[in-house]
């Protein structure tokens, strides 16, 4: 194992990686809600950890859509969330950019984003909803077709309909016919 300290570019790379996911709204979400479980706070450092070992150890630098696939697959996995809001890909723009800066020894971006973290710390995450439109695949396949269907209202139930009751039959003599009571 190697004991040399890590040059003062990957210290500040880490720190900005850590800020950046601390200001992640769909992360901090899933932390505040405990989707990760009991150590969800602790999988958002290993999540930093293994973004920066992805950037150190790769002779190629990673580009963003490789490390936005990685964001989703571990927010899928750890977490047990689909990210679908786009969200993930400006964090791995964000993270790439500081990679960047932080080798040629600009701190700005890691400096920003440690100031929005400060800023949130302590603070509840707000989920919003997206805002829905007529084409979303979560909409009824329908076509209209049921134009009373008010989406408010239960369907009514139907009332039993009783049995007809079968009156004696008394042909002219006065006697009453008697039926046998299954068929054959």
């Amino acid at each position: 194992m190697d004991s040399a300290a890590p040059p003062p570019s990957s210290i500040l790379f880490a720190r900005g990686v850590i800020a950046r996911l601390a200001v992640w709204s769909t992360l901090r979400i899933a932390v505040q809600e405990g989707w990760g479980g009991p150590g969800a706070a602790d999988k958002r450092t290993w999540l930093a950890s293994v973004i920066v070992d992805t950037f150190e150890e790769q002779s190629q630098t990673p580009d963003d859509q490789y490390i936005e696939e990685l964001l989703l697959q571990i927010m899928a996995d750890e977490y047990e969330a689909v990210i679908e809001d786009g969200s993930a890909e400006s964090v791995a723009q964000d993270i790439v950019r500081m990679w960047e800066e932080t080798r040629v020894g600009k701190a700005e971006c890691v400096a920003k984003f440690e100031e929005l973290a400060e800023k949130v710390k302590g603070k509840k995450a707000e989920a919003q909803q997206a805002p829905q439109n007529e084409d979303d695949e979560w909409e009824d396949e329908e076509d209209g077709s049921d134009e009373d269907e008010d989406g408010d209202e239960a369907p009514q139930l139907l009332q039993p309909q009783p049995h007809p009751r079968n009156e004696p039959e008394v042909d002219e003599d006065g006697f009453t016919l008697v039926k046998g009571k299954g068929r054959r």
